[in-house]
């Protein structure tokens, strides 16, 4: 009988560990994609009916349909964060989340009475929204993005944020060339995000495309999410997805 050394032993614990919480963050994506779509239906009905009662438009009603379009943004605001849900920067997209919750609660206050709060509410969404480019394009670069230009663009993303914030809490000295120094940051975050972005799609087609008359000519084996999952926990390694299949593989006794 083949004994296993204490480092293949360890090295498949470490495999299987990662592979028991699959499920759960799996579930965990469903139920706040489940979440999102049927809070945003309640609020697209509550807007529709808005619309549709007839006689004018009062305070009342202009408050349901700014409320559908606020519960309407954060679906989509949360839909950028759970795209780095099971991701080893899904710290990035929890930390977008509450701070978009709380800048829903803030627009939700402020719609329904509340006076006081903008400066709150401009912070965190000036936030919110910069973390959700990031969770996105960490989604989309993960490793195949150059490492210097992703970080270059988080760092620009971070700096329209804080030069967002800044205004924001005090106006008071931010003159022309404030404004200015700002324009020139937002440029290049542009300008980053568009060059991450294509150059991740352009170094993904080629493989998609070797792959696909294979994959339509012979049967599928593993499902699209278990390729997907392997792929992303052999680049968290390091190594080839043949070589980690191969270790999992081998940690079984016998």
């Amino acid at each position: 009988m083949v004994e296993i050394g204490a480092p293949c032993t360890e090295k498949a614990a470490r495999i299987w560990s990662a592979a028991a919480t699959i499920g759960p963050v799996k579930d965990l994506r469903r139920l706040a994609v489940a979440a999102v779509i049927v809070s945003f239906s309640v609020a697209a009905l509550l807007g529709i009916g808005a619309l549709l009662g007839g006689g004018a438009l009062g305070t009342g009603e202009a408050r349901v349909l700014t409320t559908t379009v606020i519960v309407g943004t954060e679906s989509m605001a949360a839909l950028c964060y759970l795209a780095l849900a099971g991701h080893r920067f899904a710290a990035v997209g929890a930390l977008g989340g509450a701070f978009s919750v709380a800048a829903t609660l803030l627009a939700l206050w402020l719609t329904w009475g509340g006076d006081d709060g903008w400066r709150a509410f401009g912070v965190t969404v000036a936030i919110a929204a910069s973390l959700a480019q990031a969770s996105l394009l960490l989604r989309l670069a993960d490793r195949r993005a150059p490492g210097p230009l992703l970080a270059l663009t988080m760092a620009t993303i971070a700096a329209v944020a804080l030069l967002l914030v800044i205004p924001i809490i005090d106006d008071s000295g931010i003159g022309d060339g404030y404004w200015r120094l700002f324009g020139v940051v937002a440029i290049l975050d542009v300008l980053g995000t568009v060059v991450v972005a294509a150059t991740s799609l352009g170094r993904r087609g080629p493989e998609q495309g070797s792959g696909s008359a294979a994959r339509d000519s012979s049967p599928r084996l593993l499902s699209v999410e278990v390729e997907r999952r392997v792929a992303e926990e052999a680049a968290r390694r390091r190594v080839t997805p043949s070589q980690l299949v191969s270790d999992a593989l081998d940690s079984y006794p016998g």
